[in-house]
C-alpha cells in the first residue's frame, strides 16, 4: 500500500479549489433567474392571501410569508455565494442547537424524498 505524497495532495486539493470555484461561479450566474423566481412567488402569494380559506389568521400569514420570501430574494439577488456562506457560518455558530435541528429536519426530507416509490 503506498501513502499519498505532500506534492499529490497539492494537486488534489488545487483541484478541488477549482472545482468549488466553478461551482460558485454557476450558483452566481444564476442567482438573478432564483431570485426573480422568488419573487414570483411572493407575488402569486400575495395576490392570493385574500381568497385563502380559513379568514384573516390565515391571509395575515400568507402576506407575512410572501413578505419574507420577497426578503428572501433581495437577500439572494444582492448576495454572492461566499457572503452567503459567511452568513451561514455566523449564523451556525450563533445558534448551534437551531442548526442541528434544521440540518436533521432537511436530512428527514430528503430521505423521505427519495425513498418514496
Amino acid at each position: 500500500m503506498t501513502t499519498p505524497n505532500a506534492d499529490s495532495l497539492g494537486v488534489s486539493k488545487g483541484k478541488a479549489g477549482e472545482m468549488g470555484q466553478r461551482v460558485a461561479d454557476k450558483i452566481d450566474e444564476t442567482r438573478g433567474a432564483a431570485a426573480s423566481g422568488l419573487e414570483s412567488a411572493a407575488g402569486a402569494l400575495r395576490e392570493r392571501a385574500d381568497a385563502l380559506p380559513g379568514g384573516e389568521k390565515v391571509a395575515h400569514a400568507a402576506h407575512a410569508t410572501a413578505n419574507a420570501v420577497g426578503v428572501a430574494a433581495d437577500y439572494v439577488r444582492d448576495n454572492d455565494v461566499k457572503a452567503m456562506l459567511t452568513d451561514v457560518q455566523q449564523l451556525v455558530k450563533n445558534n448551534p442547537g437551531v442548526a442541528l435541528l434544521s440540518a436533521a429536519a432537511l436530512g428527514f426530507l430528503i430521505a423521505r424524498t427519495f425513498s418514496r416509490d
